[in-house]
């Protein structure tokens, strides 16, 4: 029987803020995937920074193990290329194809692709029509016209990246609930009724890829993969090791038990995709992945595969270098330098940005450890580090954060992680964003095409 094909379709800073995941962020395409296929309550990235995490999906490999510490559009690239599971699926006669964003090199072409169409950039004023996107035409082009052997294809979106697109009629900010971890203003209202019109488009194009894969008589036969990176682009999620900042949508609908509109609560890390993917498609899994399959869960021979999934943040616009540990009651985050903990650089510019930095945001210091009970604190604001009735607890998950450094061999056990010359890094107290891309390399945004590189 011919092997299923792999579709792996991700979004730029989503988190689990779609339809599926109970928020009121009208995505009915992705909802209806959602009722077709498997939906992981408890997914996590491996990073909540761009680069990074994507990284460590597509090695199953955490971050500073694969090399990817920071962002390949600052000057941090991806390190072992040959890792990339184009690689290994090409290696098995798999056509690996990648369209819109990747944002793990600035040479695509050492990640292992046949085919490479990356993405225009996208405007901040993009329309709000609902299909706009380059990549989702290109994809029904490649869907239309698939080749003999089974395919990897990786469709890569920006959407919701920020800049934001204007609201329109059906994001009204006056019926708009701001994420958990911000206040209900009107200012905020705004920033998130224009994420949400962002969550239209990407919406949209996925609706688009979704119905051609149907159309084309495809869809029995592959297995969807749709995720994201990591939280929010918005302050307190995106670049923080809180579940508002890892928590991630992971949806699969495919061969091998990814049917039937089920939910699995499971603790899951998105390193443990590239091992289900070996399981699933009988490969040999290469020795270096630090994942596990997820398919006994699926087979429902086992209720967890993970008792503890591992996160971190190396650079992302500036040095901010954490790790964390989380289990299904407890979180640990431990912070490696004495850089301020709210480090605006690392904070998307936005309404809400503003509006915390008006009100003394800034100003709010963290102790070096934290430590939460996730049952009874899910948004992790009461850090009990130097409550001693919680001291044995601490003690076990400092024990098992340090016995994970050690077998990972984290160069944080060395002192300060180096970046590479070419690196472009914030200074710790800079504010203004705009100031540093002033200095930045310019982003291959350009659409390109490399057709059949196979030698």
């Amino acid at each position: 029987m011919r092997r299923p094909n792999i579709l792996y379709i991700h979004s730029h800073d989503t988190g689990r803020y779609v339809q599926p995941y109970g928020h009121a962020v009208h995505t009915p395409n992705i909802q209806r995937l959602a009722e077709e296929a498997v939906v992981f309550r408890q997914a996590y990235c491996a990073a909540p920074t761009c680069s990074p995490s994507r990284a460590a999906l597509l090695t199953g490999q955490c971050p500073h193990s694969c090399g990817q510490l920071g962002l390949a559009n600052l000057g941090f690239y991806l390190r072992d290329t040959d890792k990339h599971l184009a690689h290994t699926l090409r290696a098995h006669n798999y056509y690996t194809a990648l369209y819109g964003v990747q944002h793990l090199h600035l040479e695509p072409e050492l990640l292992g692709y046949d085919r490479i169409v990356e993405a225009k950039k996208r405007a901040a004023s993009c329309p709000q029509s609902d299909v706009s996107s380059d990549t989702t035409n290109n994809v029904r082009d490649f869907l239309n016209n698939t080749p003999a052997q089974p395919f990897f294809l990786t469709v890569g979106f920006p959407e919701t990246h920020r800049e934001f697109p204007s609201p329109g009629a059906e994001e009204n900010p006056l019926y708009c609930m701001p994420p958990s971890p911000l206040p209900d203003t009107p200012e905020i209202r705004e920033d998130m009724a224009a994420y949400k019109a962002s969550a239209r488009i990407l919406d949209n194009n996925i609706g688009a890829i979704l119905k051609t894969l149907d159309d084309c008589g495809l869809a029995e036969n592959t297995l969807v993969i749709c995720t994201t990176d990591h939280g929010l682009a918005f302050p307190n999620m995106k670049c923080n090791l809180n579940d508002h900042g890892t928590g991630v949508m992971l949806i699969m609908r495919g061969p091998g038990g990814f049917q039937g509109g089920k939910v699995c609560d499971a603790l899951v890390s998105q390193i443990d995709i590239y091992p289900t993917l070996c399981e699933l498609l009988a490969i040999e899994p290469p020795d270096w992945l630090e994942g596990h399959s997820l398919m006994p869960l699926m087979r429902n021979e086992k209720d967890e595969i993970n008792n503890e999934i591992f996160a971190e943040i190396n650079y992302h616009a500036g040095y901010q270098p954490m790790r964390s540990l989380r289990t299904t009651r407890w979180k640990y985050i431990r912070h490696f330098s004495d850089y301020p903990k709210k480090y605006v650089i690392n904070v998307d510019s936005s309404l809400s940005r503003d509006f915390l930095l008006k009100h003394g945001w800034e100003d709010r210091s963290e102790m070096n450890e934290e430590i939460y009970d996730l049952v009874i604190d899910p948004n992790e604001v009461n850090n009990l580090a130097d409550d001693q009735v919680y001291a044995e607890i601490l003690m076990e998950m400092r024990e098992r954060l340090d016995q994970w450094m050690q077998k990972t061999n984290d160069p944080l056990l060395k002192g300060e992680v180096p970046a590479p010359k070419e690196a472009i890094i914030a200074e710790p107290y800079e504010r203004d964003l705009n100031k540093q891309r002033e200095k930045y390399p310019p982003h291959p945004w350009d659409t390109r095409e490399r057709i059949d590189n196979r030698s």
